[in-house]
């Protein structure tokens, strides 16, 4: 498949990195020359410019991918680079700010296909997006980092918790959420963990067992 990368910073960096390993063809957008110099030294074909322009973009081979991620930390960019992938029929993911209130996500939600907030939710979840996947899986990230699922029995501690408040500290983090036999995706702010849910987990390899401690008890 091929992907349309605008942003190449922690995120849009990792998220590339990823697709690529993974036998995909990505061309990265920055308008950091700096970080278009890091792309290109690192093997990604990469374009100098602002993500949010058609002539960009089409620069950067929109016409022929099957999604567009934008992923700078600018939401403003990140959401003209995706209204102009739907013109391209691309699948479409967008990075909000760290300042994740409900109306920043009601406002851009029903016009993008997922929007992903990688404070709590990585560049592996990033590229799950822009392959259209779910995000029920179980695998090993690194050799320090597990992603994880886990199920919520009644009279866990965190029922009754709002997810975006569960903190982990430096053992991981809760990135995704699903009710029972539901897809998992990102939480909005009011959500709360209710018996029987799944929560997606990114921790430490070694802290799994404390990490699951602490939510289920």
């Amino acid at each position: 498949m091929n992907f349309v990368i605008v942003g190449y910073g922690r995120v849009g960096s990792r998220t590339a990195r990823v697709l690529r390993e993974e036998g995909h063809d990505v061309t990265v957008v920055d308008n950091n020359d700096k970080k278009v110099d890091r792309a290109r030294d690192e093997g990604f074909e990469a374009v100098l410019g602002d993500g949010g322009t058609e002539t960009v973009l089409r620069e950067a081979g929109i016409e022929g991918a099957d999604a567009i991620g934008g992923l700078t930390g600018d939401p403003n960019i990140n959401f003209a680079a995706c209204m102009l992938g739907k013109e391209y029929d691309c699948r479409t993911v967008m990075r909000i700010s760290e300042d994740y209130r409900q109306e920043i996500y009601e406002r851009y939600a029903d016009d993008v296909d997922e929007i992903i907030y990688p404070e709590r939710l990585g560049a592996a979840g990033a590229k799950t997006a822009l392959l259209g996947g779910d995000f029920n899986a179980i695998g090993d990230l690194t050799d320090q980092l597990r992603l994880t699922t886990v199920s919520v029995p009644d009279g866990a501690p965190v029922v009754g918790e709002h997810v975006a408040n569960i903190d982990l500290g430096a053992d991981g983090r809760v990135y995704a959420h699903g009710r029972e036999r539901e897809p998992m995706t990102i939480p909005l702010p009011g959500t709360v963990v209710e018996p029987g849910d799944q929560l997606a987990l990114l921790t430490e390899r070694n802290a799994l067992d404390r990490v699951r401690s602490k939510l289920l008890g």
